[in-house]
């Protein structure tokens, strides 16, 4: 029997003003076209409430370059779920963002690329940065919760303690210290996104002393799987918690599943969105422990780390069940230390694709 989600991620479109050599979005971008209007997410909402959802999160790309986001994030209250809207704060605008409150949105997270305006629109690909801090500037006013998130790389892992002071100032509640993941673009670009171990140690202690600056702000930061010898469960565990639905329609376990093309998954409205996650080939390949290899299979850490991320196995390894190569255990982990020998601080990275 399927586990229940509490969450529902939905990408309502691959569509971005913004170009983050990081980006998760699958590379292939042409793929993925906007299958879904209003109606048909609404629909896809009240089934993921009748599945026990309680959380629905607006992401893509950009949602708010889709002109129904309006209808969507009220289809998503009306159906009672918390609505939170994930994004890099255009073209969405302050007067926009009222409205999407009057909807029913219930909470914002805000991307931001560095602490200084030419790096941070450097990072983008864009002017960004004074319509970011407008929108930021209107949450408060909106008394929409704020999360600020940054994705650490190489560029910007300096300014970690300058990033928790901006999130700071702009009154957010949370700020995401997200380093980067690398799927999609961002493992295109892995050598020249890569820090170094020294980076990273010295943005650890940046950390600390920023909580020590700010005790009512809260602060994520997790070091990434390239360094670190234990991996971490994706998404909570494959078919677990999350539920996420593409542009197409396609019903994943996680973000970055799409790119597993041997596996069979289901789209809506072809099918309900129940049966894709409870009966898709797809999302019931990595559940439970049958599919393990050794070590993972004898491993006690199986329990707590599902083997890791599947995803990660695929990109690294052309199989999705190995053990994740980030475990210090795996007989792949040498993929690991080769992409850290690899890293160049001289490369340039290449911008995602807009479209």
């Amino acid at each position: 029997m399927a586990p229940r989600p509490w969450n529902l991620i939905a990408e309502l479109t691959y569509k971005c003003p913004l170009r983050c050599p990081y980006c998760s979005n699958p590379t292939a971008l042409g793929e993925f076209p906007d299958a879904l209007d209003a109606a048909m997410w609404g629909d896809v909402f009240r089934q993921a409430a009748a599945l026990g959802v309680v959380h629905v999160g607006l992401t893509g790309g950009e949602p708010s370059v889709r002109r129904d986001l309006p209808e969507i994030v009220e289809a998503a209250a009306v159906a009672e779920h918390h609505v939170h809207l994930v994004t890099a704060g255009l073209p969405l605008n302050p007067s926009g963002l009222a409205d999407l409150k009057a909807c029913g949105l219930g909470s914002l997270q805000l991307s931001i690329q560095d602490s200084q305006p030419d790096a941070s629109e450097h990072i983008a690909g864009a002017r960004s940065w004074d319509r970011k801090l407008a929108l930021a500037e209107a949450a408060g006013e909106l008394q929409i919760p704020l999360t600020l998130n940054v994705v650490l790389h190489r560029a910007n892992l300096a300014r970690t303690g300058e990033l928790v002071d901006l999130a700071a100032r702009l009154g957010a509640q949370r700020v995401e210290l997200a380093n980067t993941q690398y799927h999609g673009w961002a493992l295109r670009n892995r050598s020249a996104l890569l820090p170094s171990r020294e980076q990273l140690e010295v943005a650890s202690k940046e950390v600390e002393r920023a909580r020590a600056r700010h005790p009512d702000l809260e602060i994520v930061f997790v070091l990434p799987d390239y360094f670190s010898d234990r991996p971490k469960p994706c998404m909570g565990g494959w078919g677990r918690k999350n539920v996420v639905v593409a542009p197409d329609g396609r019903v994943l376990p996680c973000h970055a599943a799409a790119e597993l093309h041997h596996l069979e998954f289901y789209r809506v409205p072809e099918h309900s969105l129940r049966a894709a996650w409870e009966d898709s080939p797809g999302m019931n390949a990595y559940r439970g422990e049958s599919w393990m290899k050794e070590p993972c299979r004898s491993c006690p850490a199986r329990e707590r780390d599902y083997g890791g991320c599947r995803c990660q196995s695929f990109a690294l390894t052309g199989d999705a069940a190995e053990t994740d190569p980030a475990c210090g255990l795996s007989p792949q982990h040498s993929r690991i230390d080769a992409a850290r020998n690899e890293a160049d601080p001289t490369e340039n990275w290449v911008y995602r694709s807009r479209t």
